[in-house]
C-alpha cells in the first residue's frame, strides 16, 4: 500500500466534503506521530474530500467497506474534528477483571461501597461495574455471568428459610388494638405502633 501524499495537495482545489480549514488542520495532524487507525480516519476523509468514491478509498487504503462508509458520513456532517474521539477496535468485552469485581461485589453488601440497599440486583451490579471499568454489558448477561460462577443476587435458600423471630435482638414492629383495655394510658389514641426487642 502505497503512502498517501496529501501535502502535494492542492488546498484550494478540496472536494464538498471538507472545509479548506478541516483539509489544512487534518494534513498537519497526519504529519504528526498516529496510531495507524487514527491516521486511517484522516486519510479516508481527505479522500473523500479529492472525491474518491468509497471502494476506491478501500482499494487504496486496504481498509473495510463499513471503515470508511463511516467516516465519510463523519466528514460529510462537518465533524471531521472528531477524528480522535471515537474509541478505537470493538467495544471493551468482559475480562478475567470484570468477573473478578463481579464476584467480589456479589459476596459482599451494596452499603459497603455507599449504597442504601441491602441486596444487589443485576440492574445495578451492571450500572456499578460499567462505572468501573467502562465495560457495558446487559442485566441478562450479568445473570449468566454469576449462574457460571454459582452465584445470584437472590437470597440463597438457607437465607430465605431464617424466619425473621430467629434473629435475635433485632427491633420487631408489634401493632396492637388499644381498645381491648392492654394499654395502661388511658390517654393514648385508639391504635398505638409498639417497638419491641425481642
Amino acid at each position: 500500500m502505497a503512502k498517501v501524499n496529501f501535502l502535494d495537495s492542492d488546498l484550494t482545489n478540496s472536494g464538498s466534503v471538507l472545509t479548506p480549514f478541516q483539509r489544512r488542520l487534518l494534513i498537519k495532524r497526519l504529519q504528526t506521530e498516529l496510531r495507524p487507525e487514527y491516521q486511517h480516519r484522516i486519510e479516508i476523509m481527505l479522500l473523500a474530500d479529492q472525491g474518491y468514491s468509497q471502494t476506491q478509498i478501500c482499494n487504496r487504503l486496504s481498509c473495510c467497506h463499513e471503515t470508511a462508509r463511516y467516516w465519510i458520513a463523519i466528514a460529510r456532517a462537518g465533524q471531521a474534528h472528531l477524528w480522535n474521539e471515537t474509541q478505537i477496535g470493538r467495544p471493551k468485552t468482559v475480562n478475567e477483571f470484570y468477573l473478578n469485581r463481579l464476584k467480589e461485589l456479589v459476596t459482599h453488601s451494596p452499603r459497603e461501597y455507599g449504597y442504601p440497599f441491602q441486596r444487589w440486583t443485576a440492574q445495578w451490579l451492571k450500572k456499578h461495574l460499567a462505572k468501573e471499568t467502562s465495560i457495558e454489558v446487559t442485566e441478562q448477561h450479568i445473570n449468566r455471568l454469576l449462574r457460571s460462577m454459582g452465584l445470584s443476587t437472590r437470597p440463597s435458600k438457607a437465607e430465605s428459610a431464617q424466619s425473621p423471630s430467629n434473629t435475635p435482638n433485632e427491633a420487631r414492629i408489634r401493632i396492637q388494638d388499644l381498645s381491648t383495655g392492654e394499654c395502661s394510658n388511658p390517654t393514648a389514641s385508639l391504635h398505638r405502633v409498639l417497638i419491641d426487642s425481642y
